[in-house]
């Protein structure tokens, strides 16, 4: 076992060194293709893969290496974050346990083939087997040296051992804590006199993960293989069939759980003694309901997005009925449920996790509330405020100033904070009718809440209806929603998206009545998603 394993660490050097040479301006053995980007899997995505290549039932176990946020998504740190040694020691682990449990009796009967005897080596089967799960995992088909290396290991071992099955673990192991199926490994070829666009195979992970969330399936790697996807009729096909697929909800899950910043939840915390109903069962099922909510209305009824600020559709279970404090009907785990008109509800806005999400711990927040839907929903940062700011205003309630509002007022006359308050806190503001679990109140330490504001170079409004319109008609809230879209597709810093790369993609979308799967189509089959920059000079990418 040990010797084994010091194998396989071997072989994941040889492997990391060869992706890192790969990374170079020089042409490959087809005299065309060049690395162009890395970007590492998500725990979501590594999830989905292994469970897609392998089949169902297989456990992962084992601790995956944090993201990061990046011109607010976390898709874009994918193309900028490496693996740590630690993190490299827990791939390793985990595609040890993998590969145990694929050839374990319990699902080696899935396996390409059986060897001649199990007690032998036996390499035409143990090929048969390693090429195809070296296409699923790698994305592409295997070198000849990939190949007959990892044959060669499974060889050693299995003959050490007399075990095949003991064998092909290790060879499958190789294969899976290999960087090419931990990194998506982009390659771009010549399109026309200076641009680059991706070669067939990173054109399916690109699509195969915008659409799904997970690797691309056999169908879609052999219109890869076969020069399907270089053709516009080969590539509107392939699109046709992912967006028809029931699976386009897991990968625009992933996708609206990134925009929205649901990953957010992993850091909330509320007063147990002022909010004793808040836990992580109502964080879980706040994140749920915006999720189905939004999915409901954007892809079931392919409505206009837009209305994601307006609604009083949603779907509730017995968790957040205690929150909204309204009747649950015992008839399943989740129901849809429609707010009534005076129920001060507009949208996501005033679900409870883009309320509880952005707020302190035991009370609300305007400007947290504030800065978040403006970068969320509009693309408009806030700047971040100096280390030295006064917050001694704002966080004494035990004065004259009762209200959050009446101590942000105060707060925001230094000059030195106003500049930011402006922008952010009448945004929040309007949202001052609940409390920072998403609760419906009117009155703050006795005082009357006024819901009231001027948006900056914008009408007055009031309350969250009033800016749940607002944002419905404001086009800077669709513009956002696409260019998010096309950046986390990308992997890229969304404030760095030159309009002009998806324009004529957002033009679908608004001719289409601002509906997502106009604005996904247009994206995907269109060939802005697929261009690439080429290596700088001397051959490095932009890897930290």
């Amino acid at each position: 076992m040990r010797s084994a394993l010091l194998l396989i660490s071997s072989l994941m050097v040889l492997s990391v060194a060869a992706s890192q040479a790969a990374v170079s301006p020089d042409k490959d053995a087809a005299g065309a293709a060049r690395v162009v980007g890395l970007r590492r899997l998500t725990q979501e995505e590594y999830r989905n893969s292994i469970a897609d290549i392998f089949g169902p039932g297989i456990e992962i176990r084992g601790v995956f290496e944090p993201t990061i946020r990046v011109g607010g998504l976390e898709a874009a740190s994918t193309a900028v974050l490496s693996v740590t040694p630690a993190g490299f020691e827990s791939y390793t682990n985990m595609a040890d346990s993998i590969a145990g449990q694929v050839v374990s009796e319990k699902f080696r009967t899935r396996l390409a083939c059986k060897p001649q005897s199990p007690s032998a080596a036996d390499d035409d089967c143990a090929r048969q087997i390693l090429q195809h799960y070296g296409l699923l995992l790698f994305r592409r088909p295997l070198t000849a040296e990939e190949l007959q290396s990892r044959v060669a290991l499974t060889h050693a071992l299995a003959t050490q051992q007399k075990d095949f099955y003991a064998g092909l673990r290790y060879g499958l192991a190789s294969l899976i804590q290999a960087p090419d199926f931990l990194f998506r490994k982009e390659m771009a070829v010549p399109d026309g006199a200076s641009a680059y666009t991706l070669d067939p195979y990173s054109k399916a992970s690109r699509l195969s993960y915008l659409m799904w969330n997970t690797t691309p399936d056999e169908e879609l790697l052999r219109a890869a293989g076969s020069g399907a996807l270089s053709t516009d009729a080969g590539m509107n096909k392939e699109v046709d069939r992912l967006m028809a697929s029931p699976r386009l909800e897991t990968g625009m899950r992933a996708f609206f759980n990134d925009m929205l910043e649901l990953d957010t939840f992993d850091t909330v915390s509320k007063d147990s003694i002022l909010y004793p109903k808040w836990g992580v069962a109502i964080a879980n099922s706040a994140r749920e309901e915006t999720l189905r909510s939004t999915l409901d209305l954007t892809l079931a009824k392919n409505g206009d997005v837009r209305d994601l600020m307006t609604t009083r559709n949603t779907f509730l279970d017995r968790n957040l009925a205690a929150v909204y404090q309204v009747p649950f009907p015992f008839g399943g785990d989740w129901v849809p449920y429609t707010f009534a008109p005076d129920s001060g509800r507009s949208g996501i806005i005033t679900q409870v996790s883009m309320l509880s999400m952005f707020s302190h711990p035991g009370r609300s927040s305007p400007t947290k509330r504030g800065v978040a839907l403006t970068d969320i929903l509009l693309c408009e940062p806030t700047p971040t405020p100096p280390n030295n700011v006064d917050f001694s205003v704002i966080n004494d309630a035990s004065g004259g100033l009762k209200t959050v509002r009446q101590r942000l007022m105060a707060h925001a006359t230094n000059p030195v904070c106003a500049a930011c308050h402006t922008h952010s806190d009448p945004v929040g503001l309007t949202l001052e009718g609940f409390d920072t679990i998403g609760g419906r109140r009117t009155t703050e330490n006795g005082q009357k809440i006024d819901l009231t504001t001027a948006i900056r170079n914008g009408p007055t409004i009031t309350g969250a209806e009033g800016l749940g319109h607002y944002l419905h008609d404001n086009p800077k809230f669709p513009a956002c929603m696409a260019r998010k879209l096309f950046a986390y597709a990308r992997g890229e810093d969304a404030y760095r998206t030159r309009p002009t790369a998806l324009q004529a993609a957002y033009q679908s979308f608004v001719d289409a009545g601002f509906r997502l799967r106009a604005l996904l189509k247009a994206l995907a089959e269109g060939p802005e998603l697929y261009r690439a920059t080429p290596p700088a000079a001397d051959g490095k990418l932009a890897m930290h």
